[in-house]
């Protein structure tokens, strides 16, 4: 395999064309403590432009706005060539309850933030961040019908939701005849494929073009921690604590976590790439994965990563990253894949 940032995807159900790498921008401003400033945020814009890259991901509450307020300084002259992702959820005003969450009234002034601060009339694409457990599906439903409606949104998407909950949602949008979702966001990685279960094989079906995030698993698949790594007590998750803090908070720095990271090391050092564009080319081999977020903190970084494009894997290598990542699909998919030949005995049916 041999991609470049220009060739191309079509995001979902859409005509919207996208680069198989996105470039993840929550590294953007140093408000957390561990971002790019401004220079070298503006660096990791130019380099991933330059390179034929136009798919930006962002969202309302990274780097407490800093994030969409570099991006609306670095795409004033070219903002019509770039794909600007942004997302609303979360809480904009604290002690104020309907400042985030699902709601038509978050949704709204998340929406309208996030023009100002992108300085732009439109948004791309604009996705529901996190599932809130509160609000009708109806309401998220309409009221990013009506944004694309106004022409303040041009597609819409979801990110960190049920499956069960999608599915539904994009059932309704068609018979209502509403803007479809054309996008899901999901973490997807060698660490994480619990979302093999439902999440992906729904959005194949439903036409939503997969966007992985964290597809290095917190910096677990780059192979900078090891086991002394473990000694450390998992702290809660929080933005402003260490990149390792994070890892450990989200179960990616585990015994297994760097398991699988020693076998990536292993293929790299096979292959002559380093961890990082390993593990990043595994997410791009999956055909329901329409491109990775890449969330570099400097350029360095960000050039290891766009070498993820010129990994090729034989079945050997992929064979084995399979089996050290491997997962217990569980019920009903384990179940039905024991009794396929109860339903089809000794008859081959093809699919396409």
């Amino acid at each position: 395999m041999s991609l470049t940032l220009d060739a191309y995807r079509l995001l979902g159900r859409s005509g919207l064309r996208v680069s198989p790498l996105a470039l993840g921008t929550m590294t953007f401003g140093a408000d957390w403590g561990w971002g790019a400033d401004t220079d070298e945020a503006r660096k990791l814009f130019e380099i991933y432009v330059e390179r034929g890259g136009n798919f930006i991901d962002t969202a309302s509450m990274y780097t407490n706005g800093s994030s969409e307020r570099l991006l609306g300084e670095f795409t004033r002259e070219n903002r019509e060539s770039l794909v600007l992702a942004t997302k609303y959820t979360s809480l904009r005003r604290p002690g104020d309850p309907n400042s985030g969450g699902n709601h038509r009234k978050s949704m709204f002034a998340s929406v309208e933030s996030s023009l100002r601060q992108l300085n732009t009339d439109y948004l791309d694409l604009l996705y529901l961040h996190v599932w809130d457990f509160l609000t009708p599906v109806e309401e998220i439903l309409r009221g990013l019908d009506d944004l694309v409606r106004q022409g303040k949104v041009l597609y819409v998407a979801i990110s960190d939701a049920p499956a069960w909950q999608v599915s539904r949602m994009q059932a309704i949008a068609d018979l209502r005849g509403w803007s479809p979702l054309v996008a899901l966001q999901i973490e997807y990685s060698l660490i994480e494929r619990t979302v093999e279960r439902d999440l992906v094989p729904m959005a194949r079906e439903m036409g939503l073009g997969v966007i992985a995030w964290s597809p290095l698993a917190g910096g677990v698949l780059t192979g900078k921690y090891g086991r002394a790594d473990l000694s450390e007590q998992p702290v809660a998750a929080s933005r402003e604590g260490t990149r390792k803090d994070l890892a450990l908070a989200q179960g990616h720095l585990t015994e297994r976590g760097l398991a699988i990271a020693d076998v990536v090391k292993e293929i790299a050092a096979q292959l002559g790439k380093t961890p990082s564009q390993v593990a990043l080319a595994w997410t791009l081999h999956n055909p329901d994965v329409t491109a990775p977020i890449v969330g570099a903190r400097t350029s360095a970084q960000l050039e290891d990563n766009l070498g993820a494009l010129d990994v090729a894997f034989d079945a050997a290598h992929l064979a084995r990253l399979d089996e050290a990542s491997a997962i217990d699909l569980g019920f009903p998919h384990e179940f039905l894949a024991r009794n396929r030949s109860a339903m089809f005995g000794g008859l081959r049916v093809e699919t396409r």
